[in-house]
């Protein structure tokens, strides 16, 4: 089985609830309030935004905060986790890295 991502804009659903906005690595990125930050990115096929020490691409693994992969930073905060925290309206997220430490 493979997965199929549907963009927010494309969602035959037809969702009525609020748009919002986040700013991620300094581009504008759609989303829906009430989505976490780890499926706002996803839906918009943003698939990583941390570097592990070795160099290595992160994203989402496990998607309910165990395995603490989903790592960024937001409005400032380091480490915190997408999977785990609901998007809202302005949050500002960078990828992080540890590559090097």
């Amino acid at each position: 089985m493979t997965g199929h991502l549907i963009p927010n804009a494309g969602d035959p659903i037809g969702r009525t609830d609020t748009p919002i906005e986040v700013t991620v690595d300094g581009q504008p990125v759609p989303g829906i309030a009430g989505q976490t930050l780890a499926g706002l990115l996803l839906s918009n096929g943003i698939m990583s935004w941390r570097t592990d020490s070795q160099g290595r691409l992160r994203g989402l693994f496990c998607g309910i905060g165990s395995c603490f992969d989903c790592l960024a930073t937001v409005n400032g905060h380091a480490d915190v986790r997408l999977c785990r925290r609901r998007a809202q309206h302005g949050d500002e997220v960078t990828h992080q890295s540890r590559s090097g430490s």
